[in-house]
């Protein structure tokens, strides 16, 4: 992480004041530290360049943890499988098995690989209009933060996609989140091989619960990161405690009287982040002031499954072919 970063950090389990102490510096970037707080004495790592302020005490699933590590070790304990997948011409292989290759190459550093895969895995995962869609909204978000100079923080990085653009195209510097330490290493690893790592900083936190003090974000990002975190009334709380600016919240709303939909949604609990009058709502209980910009709509249908990895999908939603309302939430 950046050393600038410092500066805009607490304890996020007590808010106390942070005592850094630095053992691997290159540069302006801290490679290696302990943070201890000087109210509870909680203590936090600085490992590999990534700032590790996760509290133990909030219950988290980390998927990414569970999936990429998962299908690594299933692929390496299944030669034949690895075979199938690994092994034949990219155009042999359905969508999800491409997808799953993609995965597999990262871990293994091969990024140009991976590249090509996913490129060629996408057409057949989401339909033309998600597609479109998904990148208007991109494309809004980069034209509204051109010009901006200070930290942009993307919450719910995931993979990556949207800092990859910020990085590329927007002159602030970047602070890229998430919960988990492995994706976080794996964009970092991307963002070596696309020369854009010197512009990011990567921080693992749980968003429920951030290491920012009050009010010292003026740029929040995020990419369909939102309903992927949990106890949404208690997030838009915190995020109203450290945003002193605007969020700006890709998002995909689907209609509630689309049944099949609308019943797995409930029973993911995330009817407060997917429905657009339940969303609204939650933003404004929490003391946001919320537009939907840029809206535009797109037929979408489930992910297909693989063949090789047989069986596994890659998104939960939909569930059923539907219409989704893309949009991008402002909220100040």
């Amino acid at each position: 992480m950046l050393s600038f970063v410092m500066d805009m950090l607490q304890c996020p389990h007590c808010h106390g004041s942070l005592r850094w102490v630095i053992t691997a510096q290159s540069g302006d970037r801290i490679e290696e530290a302990t943070v201890q707080c000087q109210t509870c004495d909680a203590s936090y790592p600085v490992r590999e360049g990534i700032g590790l302020f996760l509290t133990p005490d909030l219950p988290r699933n980390d998927l990414w943890e569970q999936v990429e590590s998962g299908l690594t070790a299933y692929i390496r304990e299944q030669p034949d499988v690895e075979r199938r997948l690994m092994n034949v011409p990219l155009e042999t292989l359905g969508p999800a098995d491409l997808h799953f290759r993609a995965m597999v190459l990262e871990d293994r550093g091969e990024f140009a690989e991976a590249k090509a895969a996913t490129k060629l895995a996408h057409p057949g995962l989401y339909t033309p209009e998600y597609r479109a869609c998904h990148e208007s909204q991109r494309a809004y978000v980069i034209e509204r933060l051109q010009g901006v100079t200070t930290p942009i923080v993307d919450l719910a990085s995931g993979r990556g996609d949207l800092v990859e653009l910020l990085a590329r195209r927007v002159t602030a510097p970047i602070i890229a989140t998430d919960f988990s330490p492995r994706i976080l290493r794996r964009d970092q690893r991307w963002l070596e091989y696309c020369g854009l790592y010197n512009r990011v900083s990567l921080l693992a936190f749980d968003a429920r619960r951030t290491p920012f003090k009050d009010g010292t974000i003026t740029t929040l990002t995020t990419n369909l990161g939102l309903p992927n975190i949990e106890e949404p009334d208690r997030l838009l709380s915190e995020l109203r405690r450290i945003v002193s600016g605007s969020l700006f919240a890709i998002s995909m709303l689907y209609p509630e009287n689309d049944d099949a939909n609308a019943t797995a949604i409930r029973a993911a609990k995330l009817s407060a982040m997917l429905f657009e009058r339940e969303a609204l709502a939650a933003f404004s209980t929490a003391g946001w002031h919320v537009e939907l910009a840029n809206r535009c709509s797109g037929h979408a249908r489930p992910t297909p499954q693989g063949v090789v990895i047989e069986g596994i999908g890659i998104d939960g939603l939909p569930v059923a072919e539907t219409t989704l309302e893309w949009t991008t939430l402002i909220a100040h």
